[in-house]
């Protein structure tokens, strides 16, 4: 199957799952190029982006893991 570039957002507003997310992210570390985290502490939400790069399935199987822990939402946008 073919590789695809791409993204995933993850919105947190749930910082008790920080381990889990970061976890998994480290689960999937063969298909993350690059993590970007950004804390808004005022608004007690936090935003990760994920570039991506990895066969479909590989990087749905990463959204949909995310997509099953409380207290976040999860979007992946593919090439």
């Amino acid at each position: 199957m073919e590789k695809r570039i791409g993204t995933i957002t993850i919105l947190i507003t749930d910082r008790t799952q920080s381990a889990e997310i970061n976890s998994l992210v480290s689960d999937f570390a063969d298909i993350v190029l690059c993590r970007q985290g950004l804390p808004f502490h005022d608004r007690e939400v936090a935003v990760i982006s994920l570039i991506v790069e990895g066969t479909p399935d590989r990087i749905n199987a990463l959204t949909g893991r995310l997509g099953r822990l409380k207290g976040l939402t999860s979007k992946a946008v593919l090439t």
